[in-house]
């Protein structure tokens, strides 16, 4: 550690509502600009103090006692400072004063630091941060304070201990003992990475233990239906009301791209009259809090006219009566049963539908789904055009096996 400018000085401070000669001895400790004071607890007469050596004046014993316990005093905080550097450790006054005190700077906690941050997020939910948000870095610091207790036997560890080593173990644990898959463990791993990175920006660590670790995720190709498989969910006649509620509100995302939590919010006064005298939906993205603009399609506009006189949005100004994610999931599977699809449906695949299936396949530019999906980077709309190459030979295929049929 580099050295930086240090300040040592012994000085005379006048009691409060005192005027007489004795004088309590203070010590000043300055680093990089930053003082801190702190009593010796003794006394001395202000006409025999030397102001610039600061040190008592004269050869009687009373002076030479105090002069060398000022010097023990300065010796005492030099060596602690020497092994404050040699150690590559921060050096503050702080430190130092709470050094000669005996109380030393209690080191700052991992799983502390993760829970205080969590605390802080938790009254930002709504504002800030999404709910599934906030659950996640709450699962996350769950995660780091099991791999603690397996790893080192203990609740927490000193946020100075971390090193590329634990990160390292940490990467395994989540994988081989969790059995998380990469993409998951990599996000846990980054929402730690983020309470490391403030502790570095407040000094707390010195170094960043991620240097040379890559919390690179790795590419999913993710499902979509093909139309035929949308045509047999639009087609069905579902005996139970609410399933078929269901089948209409994975339809609605099929055709307007919006997530679970866009649909669960979206109002009735959100679907305004457009430019081309056409309804469109004109919200903002909760994940990302970016705006949406999209052209409502017929099969999502009669969809909404189904249910504009539903007692739940009547009541509530919903578009849709939506429940939880997890029973519209359910049900789901169900539908997909019900339709003889086999991929696992989830509410999820209606985005990705829109996004490949209704709108790319369709010739719609990539850079007009990315506004629609609302999407803050037109990279995070680039996988779903990778999605058409699974369709591309699929196509291909049926093409082999006609012309075969041909020849």
């Amino acid at each position: 550690m580099l050295e930086k400018s240090y300040g040592l000085l012994f000085f005379l401070k006048q009691p409060k509502n005192q005027n007489e000669d004795l004088r309590f001895v203070y010590l000043r400790i300055t680093v990089d600009g930053k003082a801190k004071e702190l009593s010796t607890k003794r006394k001395w007469d202000q006409t025999k103090w030397n102001q610039a050596t600061g040190r008592a004046i004269g050869t009687k014993e009373d002076a030479k006692a105090l002069n060398s316990y000022l010097d023990a005093l300065a010796l005492k905080i030099n060596e602690a400072k020497r092994k404050l550097i040699e150690n590559s450790k921060q050096v503050t006054a702080q430190f130092l004063v709470d050094y000669l005190n005996g109380t030393e700077e209690k080191g700052r906690l991992i799983i502390q630091a993760f829970k205080d941050h969590n605390s802080k997020m938790e009254l930002l939910v709504g504002t800030e941060y999404a709910p599934g948000t906030f659950i996640r870095y709450t699962t996350a610091c769950e995660h780091l304070q099991k791999f603690i207790e397996w790893k080192y036997c203990c609740d927490d560890i000193n946020i100075k201990d971390l090193d590329y080593e634990f990160i390292s173990n940490y990467e395994f644990w989540l994988k081989g003992i969790r059995n998380c898959a990469h993409n998951t463990a990599m996000k846990y791993i980054s929402n730690f990475k983020k309470i490391v990175l403030e502790a570095l920006k407040k000094g707390w660590i010195l170094r960043d233990p991620f240097l040379g670790f890559k919390t690179t995720k790795r590419e999913v190709i993710r499902t979509a239906l093909t139309q035929q498989e949308i045509n047999r969910i639009k087609n069905k006649k579902f005996a139970i009301d609410r399933i078929g509620q269901i089948a209409d509100m994975f339809l609605f995302s099929c055709y307007t791209g919006l997530a679970y939590i866009d649909l669960k919010q979206l109002r009735i006064d959100q679907i305004i009259t457009g430019i081309d005298k056409q309804k469109w939906i004109i919200t903002t993205r909760q994940k990302t809090d970016t705006a949406t603009r999209l052209p409502l399609l017929p099969t999502a506009l009669e969809i909404v006219n189904k249910y504009r006189d539903h007692p739940y949005c009547i009541e509530t100004g919903a578009v849709l009566p939506v429940p939880s994610n997890q029973k519209l999931n359910a049900y789901l599977k169900e539908i997909a049963d019900i339709c003889g699809i086999t991929k696992t449906l989830t509410f999820h695949i209606a985005r990705h539908t829109f996004a490949t299936t209704v709108t790319l396949s369709n010739g719609v530019p990539i850079e007009t789904v990315s506004r629609m999906l609302g999407h803050s980077s037109i990279k995070q709309t680039q996988h779903y055009a990778k999605i058409l190459d699974t369709k591309i030979s699929q196509d291909m295929k049926a093409l082999r096996k006609r012309l075969g049929h041909i020849g």
